[in-house]
Formats: structure tokens, sequence, C-alpha cells
């Protein structure tokens, strides 16, 4: 049985004497601090509005729901988790998935204490648990099938956790809700059905349109000028419309470092346009000066005009007289002559 106050008529408020252990069935739990962001969304207000909803109770035999945020990397799904969780006044704890992440390490952590005894550390998800508040499961496509199985209680109607290293099991506290974002690209895991089943609903999130992201960039860099805002928006814009994955994040690295080879040297300042370009290159590197080629070449790697090969392609040149598929209609005429 977990004991930890709760404050069930405002489970996001957080008093000045937040405990920071709790008990649960004679374990001592050293619990993790929550994530504090100034951060806020901007557009897209629907993919929010979609996300709250997901969180509701509409009876109390009713449990909320754990979405999957999915979509290219940069585009703000680990924000917009940030931003719900602002909206509903609710402590906010993430935890980073990687391919090494172990079931302790979600759940509970032992470590060697300064005199020589066990102490027992609740991770961000365990402590969002018992504190009823929202933990992120940032990138949950590159964790591992083992640890995903310790959490299937978890995200079905049993709520709980069972830590073998601490020999307890953990309930959720009503209030707890949860969310997994998932990045568009090869270096991850397939998540099994079973957990896929449990993660419900997919929600993606897209490239911001240009006056969102606009606002977006202006918000990150208020001290930016207008004509190197307006650079990137475009560049950006272009890259979304030949389906290219540079995202917000990209154009505000530009940006940022654009501005910084500017002010490097006051008696000698790089121009604007020459200090972009650079950044341009350095950032995203040099095919990024080219979009058009870029993404016919992505289509082109991605199948859109690929020829299929035989095995004998792997062997032979096309035009090769040995190539066992070569085409002799050329060769047919010549003799017919």
């Amino acid at each position: 049985m977990n004991s930890i106050p709760e404050n069930p008529s405002n489970p996001g408020s957080q008093p000045s004497d937040v405990a920071t252990h709790v008990e649960v069935d004679g374990v001592r739990l050293k619990l993790a601090q929550p994530y504090e962001s100034p951060g806020r969304w901007i557009g897209q207000g629907e993919i929010l509005q979609q996300l709250l909803a997901c969180w509701i109770s509409v009876d109390p035999a009713d449990l909320p729901l754990t979405p999957r945020l999915v979509g290219a990397p940069g585009v703000g799904k680990t924000q917009l988790a940030i931003a719900a969780a602002k909206a509903q006044g609710r402590p906010l704890f993430i935890y980073q998935c990687t391919a090494d992440t172990r079931p302790e390490d979600l759940l509970v952590t032992p470590v060697l204490s300064q005199n020589g005894e066990i102490a027992y550390h609740a991770s961000p998800l365990v402590t969002a648990m018992l504190r009823g508040g929202v933990c992120v499961l940032d990138e949950g496509n590159r964790m591992n099938e083992k640890s995903w199985a310790s959490l299937a209680p978890l995200f079905d109607n049993r709520r709980y956790v069972e830590s073998i290293v601490a020999g307890i099991v953990i309930d959720a506290h009503p209030e707890f809700r949860a969310a997994v974002t998932m990045n568009q690209d090869e270096s991850t895991f397939e998540i099994p059905d079973y957990i896929m089943s449990r993660l419900q609903p997919t929600l993606p999130v897209g490239f911001p349109n240009k006056q969102d992201e606009m606002a977006i960039l202006q918000y990150h860099l208020p001290f930016a000028e207008p004509e190197m805002l307006a650079m990137t928006v475009e560049f950006l814009q272009r890259s979304h419309q030949l389906k290219l994955e540079f995202s917000p994040r990209d154009g505000i690295n530009l940006l940022r470092y654009a501005l910084k080879r500017i002010a490097q040297d006051p008696s000698h300042p790089v121009g604007r346009d020459q200090a972009w370009q650079e950044a341009l290159k350095s950032c995203l590197g040099e095919e990024a000066f080219d979009l058009e080629q870029l993404s016919q070449r992505k289509s082109r790697t991605l199948g859109g005009d690929a020829v299929p090969l035989g095995l004998a392609d792997l062997f032979f040149d096309p035009d090769d007289p040995m190539h066992p598929d070569r085409d002799d209609d050329e060769d047919d005429e010549e003799f017919n002559v």
C-alpha cells in the first residue's frame, strides 16, 4: 500500500514542504524532482485539446488513456505534453527512454548510501504515479521489450507496477496521467502489439504552418532580427513542402549559431547573409542549400523512382556483355543487317 499525502481537490498543488521520501510496504523511496519549464505550446491548438481529452475521466469507473505522440524529431512532441501538464496543473516528470533502459531504471533503483546501506530511488515515472502527476516517456520506441513488459500492468486497468529490486508493488494515484512520445525514424525498436494496444490513441504531431513557425522562432529568439527570422521560416516552410524533416528545432539552432557568429566580434561583424549561410551549412549540411535535389535524392532512396535490382546487378554493370539480364536487341540488329 502506498503511503503518501494526497490532495484530490488539487492534485497539481505543490506546497513548500512536499515530501522528498515516501514509504511503500515498509520500503522507503526517495522521490524524483518534478520538471519545471517556462515553455508554452504555440499553435496547433487542436492536438493539445486531443491530448487533454485523453486524460479526462468521465466517470469514477473510467480510466485515463495513455496516448502516443508521434512525429518527426524537433516538432515539439515533448513540449506538447509539457503544455498539457501545465494546463491541468499537475506536477510533470520526464523519463528519457534509451536502448539500454532496464526495468529497474524505469521503476526503482538501489543506490549505496553514505553509511553503506541500500537506499531506493524512485524513477520519475514512479514518482509521478505516487504524486498523481504526469509522466512523459520520451522517445519510447527507443526502449526494448523487456522494459516495456514491466509497464504492461500500469497501462491497463490494473494501474500498478512491481519492483523486483525493492520487492514491492506500487499502485498508481487516481490522478496519475502519462503520454509516450515516439520519433519516426529508423533508429528505434518495434514495440510489441500487446504494449501498442495499451498506448492509445495515436496523436500525430505535424509541422507548424508559416504563422505558427514564425511565432515559435520569435518566442525562443526574441532578440533575432526580423530579416533573419523571415529567411529561416521561408527555408523551413519550403522544406516542409518538399517533405524534408527540417524542424523548428533545426531553425532555432541555425539562428542561434548565426546570431552568435555575428556578435562574436563587434568590430568586424559577419554579414547577416554570410552568417546565415554558414550556420545553414554547419547545422544542416551542404545538401540543405539545394532542397529540391535533397528531396529528389530522398525520394529515390525511399524507392520513389528506383528500378528494382536483381541478383545479377550486384556483380555486373548494366552494360556489361556478361550481364544475364542485358537487353541484346541492339546486338541482334547488328547481326541481322
